[in-house]
């Protein structure tokens, strides 16, 4: 680090001249949160949590508040049981609590994994573009960082692709999305396969962060965990469980798997009214699931939508839309946001982001777009997009 005699002894200068130097010139992660009419750039859901739920939470807290005297229950045990069920009911799979491990949403499980399993001096690949907090969550905490390639202009991940990559970078950890985020598309098990093949050294883990919204005839990656110690699936109760903010996010995999990330996670880190929303939210899943279809066929009437405009639309498998075809993408992020309506620029060349909110929000996103298009639309769509920026 060049010393600057003008800031020496500034306190900006005294904090960076102490931070880590692989950390010196970051920016944290962070996507706008403005008061705009229609906010669709997170992948929240635009529903309140219902009446009768708030109403059994807050009757479920009285008895919790009287008790934080005490340290919650390390293993959190009740909440591991309503996963467990959970699961069995909505993925069809029988797995035990001893196979479920959960954390402050699941880029807490996340991090315990690179904690566990990669660290200074090992590898984790993915696959961009993808999930943006799976390279921070790496390199933040001292391992090496690998992007992998998906085809050009289609986002296309091969097993083959897949597989030769895997056995080039050795990895210790490797993260497939599946929905992918943020182009929406479910993996084909034949990826996930391959990839346990190719990097028998490697904790693979697959993030179905958004599988609760995949077409029918997706399957589970919970299916692919028989058989299969080093395969772990991570998911989270913020999509659709109009949960973000309770933060909750767990994962499946080997019980062996699973005590050995105890090695690593702080102690009760896991607040008590955290797992008692969160036990409370599982038991009224039907409820809180109830508006998944209707934000389906959001997504659905998007993505025909905007190909109808002369875009070019990812079709999806998750509660938002990537869509390409754009001249300058952030003009016309911002003359969206002029207009009220807030979505995502991923980085990606030509290419916005947006969340499936509820049919109004959808009116207003596609009015916007419909007055929009003829200006912004670049044609023909460029078929090799470039990666220049973070998303999540």
């Amino acid at each position: 680090m060049t010393e600057d005699p003008a800031r020496t002894g500034t306190a900006a200068y005294e904090i960076q001249r102490l931070l880590r130097p692989d950390l010196r010139g970051r920016t944290p992660y962070g996507a706008p949160q403005l008061d705009v009419p229609v906010r669709l750039n997170t992948n929240e859901s635009s529903y309140p949590v219902p009446e009768a739920i708030v109403r059994a939470v807050m009757a479920a807290l009285e008895d919790d508040v009287r008790g934080l005297n005490r340290y919650p229950d390390r293993e959190f045990t009740d909440l591991r049981k309503a996963l467990t069920a959970y699961l069995a009911r909505q993925a069809g799979v029988d797995v035990t609590p001893e196979q479920v491990w959960a954390g402050n949403g699941s880029n807490e499980v996340l991090a315990h994994l690179v904690q566990a399993f990669g660290g200074p001096g090992r590898t984790a690949l993915g696959f961009t573009p993808s999930y943006s907090m799976h390279p921070i969550i790496t390199e933040t905490l001292g391992a090496r960082w690998v992007d992998g390639l998906r085809a050009a202009g289609t986002f296309e991940l091969t097993a083959t692709a897949a597989a030769e990559q895997a056995s080039a970078h050795d990895p210790s950890i490797v993260f497939l999305c599946s929905p992918n985020n943020p182009t929406g598309t479910a993996l084909p098990f034949a990826v996930i396969e391959a990839v346990l093949a190719a990097a028998p050294d490697a904790v693979v883990v697959v993030d179905e962060a958004y599988a609760e919204f995949a077409r029918p005839g997706t399957r589970s990656a919970l299916t692919l965990l028989p058989g299969n110690p080093r395969l772990v699936v991570t998911r989270t109760m913020s999509k659709a469980f109009a949960f973000a903010g309770g933060r909750l996010g767990y994962l499946v995999a080997d019980p062996e798997l699973i005590d050995a990330l105890r090695l690593v996670r702080l102690p009760y880190h896991l607040s008590t009214p955290t797992q008692t929303i969160a036990r409370v939210a599982l038991e009224h899943a039907d409820l809180l699931l109830a508006t998944v279809e209707t934000i389906k066929a959001q997504r659905d009437r998007i993505v025909a939508s905007l190909a109808g405009l002369g875009l070019a639309p990812v079709p999806s498998d998750a509660n938002f839309v990537l869509f390409g075809g754009l001249a300058d993408a952030h003009a016309t992020w911002q003359d969206l946001l002029d207009a009220g309506v807030l979505v995502r620029d991923v980085g990606i060349a030509h290419h916005l982001r947006v969340t499936a909110g509820t049919p109004d929000e959808t009116t207003a996103f596609l009015a916007a777009m419909t007055r929009l298009a003829a200006a912004h639309r670049l044609d023909p769509a460029p078929a090799d997009p470039t990666i220049t920026g973070a998303h999540g």
